[in-house]
């Protein structure tokens, strides 16, 4: 079987650039709510911090969309590599 790289990066995207936004919004609402989460994010994402504004909401939503985009995109890559070798 062989997956979509489009349609995994897709995916993938979707899912954590809606898992960062949850997180920051959630941040905005309840102060200390996952905080240290977008701690670690603002040590992997360079330009991005955890600050409480929408602002960095934003840029941590986008910053997570392509990193999920990517991700999903060379995990369906390799998967279908190492599929087309084993048939």
């Amino acid at each position: 079987m062989k997956l979509s790289i489009k349609g995994l990066a897709l995916a993938s995207g979707i899912l954590w650039g809606v898992a960062i936004l949850g997180m920051g919004l959630a941040n905005l609402i309840w102060s200390p709510y996952g905080q240290q989460f977008l701690q670690l994010m603002a040590s992997v994402y360079p330009g991005y911090h955890a600050t409480r504004s929408i602002a960095e909401v934003i840029v941590g939503t986008l910053y997570g969309f392509v990193d999920g985009l990517i991700g999903g995109a060379v995990f369906a890559w390799l998967y279908n590599q190492f599929a087309k070798s084993s048939v």
